[in-house]
């Protein structure tokens, strides 16, 4: 581009459209990678959680124990 085609562009405003646009591009790329994350750390917490479960006995009895055999 020639240097008058550059400063045309500037004051008919699409260049400042462009900016615009790459920001917007920006914060919605950030938003998605700190949702992402942030859903994959509340999985481990979750996954943590449920291996440290109360076991109930209510449900063993000799013939749970030993059905197999």
């Amino acid at each position: 581009m020639t240097p008058q085609e550059l400063i045309q562009t500037k004051y008919t405003g699409s260049i400042s459209v462009l900016r615009d646009y790459v920001n917007i591009s920006a914060q919605t790329i950030g938003i998605l990678i700190a949702g992402i994350l942030f859903w994959r750390i509340i999985i481990a917490y979750q996954n943590k959680k449920n291996k440290n479960r109360f076991k109930s006995t209510y449900f063993e009895s000799s013939y749970s124990k030993h059905w197999r055999k």
